[in-house]
C-alpha cells in the first residue's frame, strides 16, 4: 500500500513538473516574453542571417519598415523571425519593435466604424498594406492605415492571433 502511495505521489510529482516546463516553453529563455509573439521592423532594412551572429550569412534583407514578423526564438541578442510566407531567419533585436502592425491577407478588407459590419465602411484596404494595430476583441481588430481608422475582421489580418485580445 505505501509502494502505491509513492508510486502516485512520484506521478503527480511528474505531472506538475512536466506542466511547469511546458509552461516555460511559452516564454522566451532571453526576455521571458510570450513565444511565440508578434513585432515589426525598427529599421527601414535589416539583414536575415542563417544563425544568430554576424558571422552566419545574410540570407535575405528585409526592406520593410513596420513590417510585421513573428519571433519564434530567442538567443542573447537575437531573434529568429519569420514573415507572412514563412521565410526567416535570425534578426539582431536592435532592429525589432514591440509597436505592433498587422498585414491585410484578403482581398479589399473594408474597414468599419464600429466593429459591425452594418455600419459605413470607413476605408478599403488592398492585400499587403501594412496597418498599426491597436484594440482587438474576439473577431475584430481596430487598425490605422493610410489616414484611416477603423475596424477590420481579424481573420482577414497576418500579425495578430485569432485569440488575441488587445485593449
Amino acid at each position: 500500500m505505501l509502494a502505491q502511495a509513492r508510486t502516485v505521489m512520484v506521478s503527480v510529482f511528474t505531472v506538475i513538473l512536466m506542466a511547469q516546463g511546458a509552461m516555460a516553453e511559452d516564454r522566451g529563455p532571453v526576455t521571458n516574453l510570450p513565444m511565440p509573439r508578434f513585432v515589426s521592423m525598427k529599421a527601414s532594412e535589416g539583414n536575415v542571417r542563417r544563425g544568430p551572429s554576424l558571422t552566419h550569412r545574410i540570407d535575405w534583407v528585409y526592406k520593410h519598415r513596420n513590417m510585421p514578423l513573428e519571433v519564434t526564438g530567442e538567443f542573447g541578442h537575437w531573434r529568429r523571425v519569420r514573415d507572412r510566407e514563412g521565410a526567416g531567419g535570425w534578426v539582431h533585436y536592435s532592429l525589432l519593435s514591440g509597436v505592433r502592425t498587422v498585414i491585410v491577407a484578403q482581398d479589399d478588407v473594408v474597414l468599419h466604424g464600429r466593429p459591425d459590419t452594418r455600419t459605413t465602411p470607413v476605408a478599403q484596404l488592398e492585400p499587403g498594406v501594412v496597418a498599426r494595430l491597436g484594440e482587438c476583441n474576439d473577431d475584430w481588430c481596430r487598425l490605422s492605415a493610410g489616414g484611416y481608422r477603423g475596424w477590420a475582421r481579424k481573420e482577414m489580418l497576418w500579425g495578430v492571433k485569432p485569440d488575441e485580445i488587445r485593449e
